[in-house]
């Protein structure tokens, strides 16, 4: 849900100035590559309506839009980097880095960083000469190129969203720019690939301000700190209590989707559930994604997409985390259930109705019956629970909340109403209604109290619409069945 919310933040900005909206796929860490994955986020933002100007999908001018399918070209830049004494070789193997921070750890640095303090205790280019470095890369020696982070300096970035941010070097460590494997780390790739993509913003979650220092620094020493894009750093979306950003634990705790469409983990076989499953409108997901953290000041919720593009300003997002209230994001669904055409989600509902049994062959009838109880419905699949009386007969009736007070009289009354059914002409919800209340005043019966009975005829309980429109879109001889039904089961017929 978070990505999503960047990538919407980032579309929005984009398309109110013109702009590219671009998906760039950071797969250089092949540790964490999931399969299923890329083609999940495209299905996402495609349900999403966030369709991107240039992707591996889409392509674009400066394809390949997968950072690990271009892994040639960081190189040159790591190397640059060396030679002008801005990175150097480290050789070290993994034991001697888990040696490393077991030796410098103490109760105040429980994790020791690799960085100014130490690097010249390491084995690397810097503590090492430069005839042992050569030999070491002649014999294809295991080796990553880290950055040289500078001491004691302050890097300063004015963000969008959180003003002037600075950062002490000292605190910092001397990251991994380029693995062992030829891959870039997403610092070195993020800037080289901003840089030749002529990227002019990006948006991003806070989790990457502690970052934003090694960022900084390459594009200085690459590029020119006046070639770097715009940045701003989102806010998290957090727990509903606010207390810590929302996780997918979260979610199965507390029964509610994190995710914008159901995930299955190919290693795990889980399936975590998603908005769109759960009966989620796109059109409802992105408006309550984008009144998280956002606001345009004018008190107004509801948004389509094209007025989000209008009056979306990045000056207006918060600095601060916003919780995410899962009864609200049904608020959400349940206004733009309302706002939108029938027509427009019809086939998911179709669908829903289809899984529970109910084949729907009628594409009218489904859409009066869509229009007549849409208010009542939250999620999709609550149209099916408003409405499944409209294809299926009831088989059991609220008996008891009729038989206290019937009589022989209103029998009599629902016999003469149902044989008055078939000569009404003009059939529809007033016809139906204004000759149900006369022959009630015929029979000097008040109507009131014939309408439960009415309802429970047509429904089996006390729900749904207003009982002549469930009638008119019954039809005649349907709403004639339903009324011998319950009077059999009364035991008056």
């Amino acid at each position: 849900m978070g990505g999503v919310r960047t990538a919407l933040f980032n579309y929005l900005f984009t398309k109110q100035h013109g702009g590219d909206f671009i998906v760039r796929i950071e797969d250089t860490d092949q540790s964490r590559f999931v399969s299923g994955a890329e083609e999940y986020i495209f299905k996402t933002l495609d349900w999403c309506g966030l369709t991107p100007d240039e992707s591996p999908v889409h392509g674009g001018p400066y394809a390949p839009y997968r950072q690990s399918e271009r892994k040639k070209i960081y190189r040159q830049y790591a190397e640059q980097l060396v030679k002008a004494d801005k990175a150097y070789y480290a050789f070290e193997m993994p034991e001697e880095l888990e040696t490393m921070r077991d030796l410098y750890k103490t109760p105040e640095n429980p994790s020791p960083q690799y960085d100014h303090r130490i690097r010249m205790s390491m084995r690397n280019s810097l503590s090492m000469t430069l005839e042992e470095t050569e030999r070491m890369l002649e014999d294809d020696a295991p080796h990553v190129i880290r950055i040289k982070i500078p001491e004691n300096e302050i890097v300063t970035l004015k963000d969008m969203i959180r003003g002037e941010v600075s950062f002490n070097t000292s605190t910092i460590d001397d990251k991994v720019l380029l693995k062992a494997d030829g891959m870039p780390t997403y610092h070195l790739a993020v800037v080289v690939d901003d840089y030749l993509m002529k990227i002019s913003h990006a948006f991003r979650g806070e989790e990457w301000l502690p970052s934003v220092p090694v960022h900084i620094l390459l594009w200085r020493y690459l590029f020119g700190e006046e070639n770097m894009p715009l940045w701003a750093h989102l806010p998290l979306i957090l727990k509903p209590d606010g207390n810590g950003k929302l996780s997918k634990r979260d979610g199965d705790r507390l029964g509610f989707p994190v995710f914008a469409m159901d995930w299955k983990d190919p290693k795990t076989g889980e399936t975590t559930s998603g908005f769109m499953e759960k009966g989620f409108l796109p059109e409802a997901f992105i408006n309550m994604l984008a009144m998280l953290g956002w606001n345009d000041g004018s008190g107004q919720e509801i948004f389509s997409l094209d007025e989000l593009i209008k009056n979306f300003s990045i000056e207006r997002v918060h600095k601060a985390g916003a919780k995410f209230d899962y009864e609200k994001a049904k608020w959400f669904n349940h206004e733009w259930i309302k706002k939108e055409s029938v027509t427009k989600y019809q086939s998911q509902v179709r669908k829903i109705f289809e899984e529970k049994g109910i084949s729907i062959s009628d594409d009218n009838k489904l859409s009066q019956v869509m229009e007549s109880v849409k208010d009542r419905c939250t999620l999709l699949p609550d149209f099916y629970e408003q409405g499944k009386f409209f294809f299926e007969a009831p088989t059991k009736w609220d008996l008891d909340a009729v038989k206290p007070k019937w009589n022989e009289v209103k029998t009599l009354f629902f016999r003469d109403f149902s044989s008055k059914l078939q000569s009404i002409t003009n059939w529809n919800t007033s016809a139906i209604e204004n000759d149900f209340k006369v022959m009630a005043i015929e029979k000097n019966i008040k109507a009131g109290e014939l309408q439960l009975p009415f309802r429970i005829m047509l429904v089996g309980e006390k729900k749904g619409p207003p009982v002549f429109e469930i009638a008119g879109i019954l039809g005649a001889d349907e709403t004639m069945r339903r009324i011998y039904a319950m009077l059999h089961a009364l035991g008056y017929v």
